[in-house]
Protein backbone atom coordinates (compact mmCIF):
# COMPACT_ATOMS: atom_id res chain seq x y z
CA UNK A 1 0.00 0.00 0.00
CA UNK A 2 2.48 2.64 1.04
CA UNK A 3 5.16 1.17 -1.90
CA UNK A 4 2.78 3.39 -3.91
CA UNK A 5 2.76 6.39 -2.66
CA UNK A 6 6.30 7.14 -3.30
CA UNK A 7 8.70 10.23 -2.27
CA UNK A 8 6.15 13.08 -4.03
CA UNK A 9 3.44 11.50 -2.15
CA UNK A 10 5.07 11.38 1.17
CA UNK A 11 6.23 15.04 0.95
CA UNK A 12 2.42 16.20 -0.07
CA UNK A 13 0.95 14.07 2.63
CA UNK A 14 3.20 15.58 5.66
CA UNK A 15 2.99 19.05 4.10
CA UNK A 16 -0.56 18.77 4.64
CA UNK A 17 -0.46 17.26 8.18
CA UNK A 18 1.40 19.97 8.84
CA UNK A 19 -0.80 22.85 7.54
CA UNK A 20 -3.69 21.31 9.60
CA UNK A 21 -2.58 20.01 12.80
CA UNK A 22 0.32 22.64 12.89
CA UNK A 23 4.10 21.67 14.09
CA UNK A 24 3.33 21.71 17.59
CA UNK A 25 0.77 18.55 17.09
CA UNK A 26 2.60 16.55 15.03
CA UNK A 27 4.94 14.55 16.57
CA UNK A 28 1.92 14.06 18.52
CA UNK A 29 -0.18 12.30 16.10
CA UNK A 30 2.74 10.47 14.43
CA UNK A 31 3.36 8.64 18.06
CA UNK A 32 -0.28 7.68 17.92
CA UNK A 33 -0.46 6.86 14.44
CA UNK A 34 2.95 4.27 15.26
CA UNK A 35 1.31 2.47 17.93
CA UNK A 36 -1.95 2.14 16.41
CA UNK A 37 -0.19 0.48 13.33
CA UNK A 38 2.31 -1.20 15.99
CA UNK A 39 -0.91 -2.69 17.48
CA UNK A 40 -2.56 -3.43 14.21
CA UNK A 41 0.19 -5.65 13.36
CA UNK A 42 0.48 -7.42 16.81
CA UNK A 43 -3.27 -8.63 16.43
CA UNK A 44 -3.30 -9.57 12.81
CA UNK A 45 0.62 -12.01 13.66
CA UNK A 46 -1.63 -13.27 16.61
CA UNK A 47 -4.96 -13.49 14.38
CA UNK A 48 -2.73 -15.59 11.64
CA UNK A 49 -1.07 -17.65 14.76
CA UNK A 50 -4.21 -18.31 16.08
CA UNK A 51 -5.65 -19.91 12.49
CA UNK A 52 -2.73 -21.63 11.78
CA UNK A 53 -2.42 -23.84 14.79
CA UNK A 54 -6.05 -24.22 14.12
CA UNK A 55 -6.00 -25.86 11.28
CA UNK A 56 -2.84 -28.05 12.51
CA UNK A 57 -5.05 -28.78 15.58
CA UNK A 58 -7.85 -29.76 12.99
CA UNK A 59 -5.60 -31.91 10.81
CA UNK A 60 -4.15 -33.90 13.37
CA UNK A 61 -7.83 -35.14 14.27
CA UNK A 62 -8.25 -36.21 10.73
CA UNK A 63 -5.06 -38.01 10.89
CA UNK A 64 -5.72 -39.82 13.99
CA UNK A 65 -9.23 -40.86 12.60
CA UNK A 66 -7.68 -41.90 9.59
Amino acid sequence: MLSNIGVPGLILILTLALIIFGPKKLPEIGRAFGQTLKEFKKSTRELTSDITDDIADDIKEIKKEI
